[in-house]
């Protein structure tokens, strides 16, 4: 399955993101991980079909109602096969 990286940067610690970002990647029928950096933006590793990667990225760019995001990064990954959706 084709994957992507996402790092997004902006208002992204203790509003949610994570948990939010994992229920939309379930909805989407993704798998990876979202995961808090130390210098304050989420890393978002995500497999899935291509659709659904660019609607996450959609989602990313807003994310929850308390976040506010200033910029996302995308980099395409070698197709990986993930399972389930985890946040750390």
């Amino acid at each position: 399955m084709p994957a992507a990286k996402f790092i997004v940067s902006g208002r992204v610690q203790g509003v949610f993101y994570r948990a939010s970002t994992r229920d939309q990647a379930l909805r989407l029928g993704l798998t990876g991980h979202a995961k808090n950096l130390p210098d304050g933006r989420v890393e978002v590793l995500a497999s899935g079909t291509a659709e659904a990667l660019d609607a996450l990225e959609r989602w990313l760019r807003q994310g929850p109602p308390a976040a506010k995001v200033d910029a996302v990064s995308r980099a395409e990954m070698p197709a990986q096969e993930l399972r389930g959706f985890h946040t750390g």
